[in-house]
């Protein structure tokens, strides 16, 4: 008879609970592929090129948002532009996280990166700091410098055209570390940008999906080196230490140039100098500062190249579109000067070129995932709190409903009849910098430096395909490495100034520059 009272209101205790559940209990989650059990969808996950299957999965499901489950981790793909605003700019408040990150974040030291960080108040003290900086008005502080390393960068280019990765690449680090620091980088093995690239390629490395065993069992991180399969600890500790020399070697050489009143304007001096006039904890308020800096290249510098890198390599597919820009150039730039900012409302093929390119192959085909800090409802679908959640940048920048030919270079697409920029197209920015609270802060300045680079290109160099020695033209693959940021696999192009004249004006502002 107890036995059977206690089962009893055990079974009204359950039932009560059941039914004070939240609705959204009942809502089903996303369509997905089939999961198994325990592993969910761990054998269906791909480990390359995982937009386009993401994209697939989407079409044979009808569905702009899925599911996946891999090991207990709920992943949700938002393969729509309207999907990613709706749920990751109207409901910002809960999806606005990060995803934990054990490897880059808790072993390898990059939990300094408001880019990387949880969402919380040192993430908002952060953020804040930045934006300060570089909203549009204050960003343009900093384009002096920029159309500075770019005539450097034109000169590099007429006396090395075969290294134009290599030259990129100096001249991304040249205006993320002058803007960021006030530094000027030498012209080879510059401490600063090794220290970069050492610690950008670790964090490509330790972030990667699936490499790691111990984003799905965090509790390893806690075995010693010496454990038989540790060996990820030990990488850790490595790249920890490329992590820490980038976050401190230039922020100490800047300081230094501060204190002796020899420094350039920059992102820290200015910052500091703010400092100092405040009444909060100094020390923190510096490490702030550092971090934020420290940040700023992490963010700018493979994104440069793998824009530009598309750029030429655009060129290569649509020669017609470089002739058009070059005349609409030579319409507007009096003869004998470069392309100035003041020039771009009269470029706009010049601009349409810049978002096509970025659009066609965009840096990072997922973006950085955002998390879910709780459950949410949407569609009359079920979001677990603590999802992982995906946009599909690529899947959304190559919606044919939106961009026709989307995987077609086609900067006209941007062109209204009018010949001006058409607003009524969909511009790419609103999904290449990210969504909601987490969009890039420094997308401004990314775009500034990225416009004046391509027009100051267009301007003096011609860029066509080459040739081998028996005549024939050398085409390129068109073929892309995945990555953090995903750049074109190696091709080579014919790099040669448009006339005498392009060639004298590139010789004449770098030693203006020098």
């Amino acid at each position: 008879m107890e036995s059977a009272l206690v089962l009893a209101l055990i079974l009204l205790v359950v039932l009560y609970f059941y039914t004070k559940r939240p609705s959204s209990h009942y809502a089903p989650l996303p369509p997905g592929p089939k999961k198994l059990p325990l592993i969910g969808n761990l054998l269906d996950m791909p480990t390359t090129f995982e937009w386009e299957t993401y994209d697939r999965w989407c079409k044979e499901l009808g569905s702009d948002i899925i599911h996946l489950e891999v090991a207990g981790t709920s992943i949700v793909v938002m393969n729509s532009a309207e999907v990613a605003e709706e749920l990751l700019d109207q409901h910002s408040a809960i999806h606005s996280d990060r995803p934990r990150l054990v490897m880059v974040n808790e072993l390898m030291g990059w939990n300094f990166s408001f880019g990387l960080m949880a969402y919380g108040d040192e993430w908002r003290a952060q953020r804040k700091l930045f934006q300060q900086e570089f909203h549009p008005q204050a960003a343009e502080r900093f384009q002096p410098l920029e159309v500075r390393v770019t005539h450097q960068f034109l000169n590099r280019l007429l006396e090395d055209p075969k290294n134009y990765v290599h030259h990129i690449r100096h001249l991304a680090a040249s205006t993320i570390l002058g803007i960021a620091y006030g530094i000027d980088v030498q012209e080879d093995n510059d401490p600063y940008v090794d220290a970069a690239e050492r610690a950008l390629v670790s964090l490509g490395l330790g972030i990667a999906p699936g490499v790691f065993l111990v984003e799905s069992i965090p509790a390893l991180k806690y075995i010693p080196e010496w454990f038989p399969g540790a060996g990820f600890k030990r990488k850790a500790r490595e790249w920890a230490r490329y992590s820490t020399i980038m976050r401190e070697l230039p922020y100490v050489a800047a300081k230094k140039e501060i204190l002796q009143g020899t420094a350039q304007p920059s992102f820290t001096s200015y910052s500091l100098e703010k400092l100092a006039e405040g009444e909060e904890d100094v020390a923190e308020q510096e490490q702030r500062v550092q971090s934020t800096a420290a940040t700023m290249y992490t963010g700018a510098t493979d994104s440069t190249v793998s824009v530009l890198s598309t750029f030429i390599l655009a060129m290569l597919a649509k020669p017609e579109a470089l002739k058009r820009a070059q005349e609409e150039i030579d319409s507007v730039v009096q003869s004998g000067e470069f392309p100035r900012f003041s020039d771009q409302e009269r470029l706009p093929y010049v601009t349409a070129i810049v978002k096509e390119t970025m659009r066609w192959k965009n840096v990072t085909p997922l973006g950085i995932p955002h998390a879910s800090t709780s459950e949410d409802l949407y569609r009359g679908y079920r979001i677990p709190a603590g999802s992982i959640m995906v946009p599909n940048i690529w899947a959304i920048l190559h919606d044919e409903n939106t961009y026709p030919e989307p995987h077609t270079f086609k900067p006209e697409r941007f062109i209204g009849e009018d010949g001006k920029i058409n607003p009524a197209v969909k511009d790419p920015d609103t999904a290449l910098f990210g969504f909601g609270r987490r969009i890039c802060p420094g997308r401004f300045m990314a775009f500034s430096s990225i416009w004046i680079a391509v027009a100051s290109m267009l301007a003096v160099f011609d860029i066509s395909k080459p040739v081998d020695e028996n005549g024939n033209v050398i085409e390129p693959t068109f073929e892309y490495i995945p990555s953090m940021a995903c750049v074109p696999a190696p091709f080579e192009c014919a790099l040669k100034p448009r006339s005498a004249q392009a060639e004298d004006m590139i010789r004449s502002m770098a030693s203006e520059h020098s």
